[in-house]
């Protein structure tokens, strides 16, 4: 099992760490008392509990249990289990900030003085920065940044450059999809239903297919919006999104969209793109 113990400097972006890891495929659990992190492992093992990866935030906020930290680490060495701790840290300015903005108080702040809690927090956490895998300073980071720099860490380079994309056909007298990060409208494509030998067919036949592909107009929009997807993807992936939703509607959801959906999917996996193709309304 892969296991990430994350920990570090209150302030420096634990939460956002396992918010990641989360949707990584992490099996994620927060403040963690250091003692229970081997007994849950015994249990996963005992018990054959599918779980491939998962990750522990520890920190000062756990108290007197914090102190068994590195004893509890050294005795999963011990036990030969095979883990990694990621430690994150911000400088003195950057983690006052923060606090000032959140309007919350530091852990470890005695009358509210949050430099004299972080200086504290740091001592204390000096031997666990030490025994790191990885120390990551959020400084100057954003949420999106951080994020990236994970992946870069835990995720082999196959995973860390996958992009995934859901081509949905709808019919808009059902309602848009409401998890559409983008929708087109095919409503200006000449309508199939209305002719007798395809009124009951599906974009899925060849017959729909071609007739809503022979049009001058069709062929420009495939063309321009599989361009425009194309350009979009590298700045979506530095964002840290993975995946897009593209909604494709036409009236009742039948013809127009479903063809279209089909063809772009199509286009977007000759050239090795991730694609699910999702028929809402058929």
């Amino acid at each position: 099992m892969d296991v990430i113990i994350v920990t570090g400097l209150s302030g420096a972006g634990k939460s956002q760490a396992i918010d990641c890891m989360e949707d990584l495929g992490y099996y994620c659990i927060d403040n963690m008392p250091p003692a229970l992190i081997k007994n849950f492992m015994d249990l996963i093992m005992r018990d054959k509990v599918t779980i491939e990866k998962a990750a522990f935030t520890i920190d000062i906020r756990g108290g007197e249990f914090f102190d068994d930290l590195k004893s509890s680490l050294d005795e999963l060495k011990h036990a030969g289990m095979e883990f990694k701790v990621m430690f994150l840290e911000a400088s003195n300015e950057v983690l006052i900030r923060r606090f000032n903005e959140t309007r919350r108080t530091h852990p470890l702040a005695c009358a509210g003085n949050t430099l004299e809690g972080i200086t504290k927090e740091r001592k204390r956490l000096l031997e666990i920065r030490k025994a790191s895998d990885f120390i990551i300073d959020t400084s100057n980071m954003k949420t999106a940044q951080l994020n990236e720099e994970i992946k870069k860490l835990l995720l082999s380079e196959d995973e860390n450059t996958s992009f995934t994309m859901s081509i949905q056909s709808f019919g808009y007298k059902y309602g848009i999809p409401l998890d559409a990060d983008m929708v087109f409208d095919m409503r200006f494509i000449p309508n199939p239903f209305y002719l007798k030998s395809m009124k009951k067919l599906t974009g899925n036949s060849a017959k729909v297919s071609n007739y809503v592909m022979k049009f001058p107009e069709t062929q420009e929009f495939l063309h321009t919006v599989h361009d425009l997807i194309n350009k979009l993807i590298p700045c979506y992936i530095r964002e840290g999104k993975s995946h897009l939703v593209l909604a494709i509607g036409c009236t009742g959801g039948q013809h127009r969209s479903v063809a279209i959906a089909n063809e772009l999917s199509r286009l977007f996996q000759e050239e090795g793109k991730r694609v699910i193709t999702v028929h809402r309304d058929l």
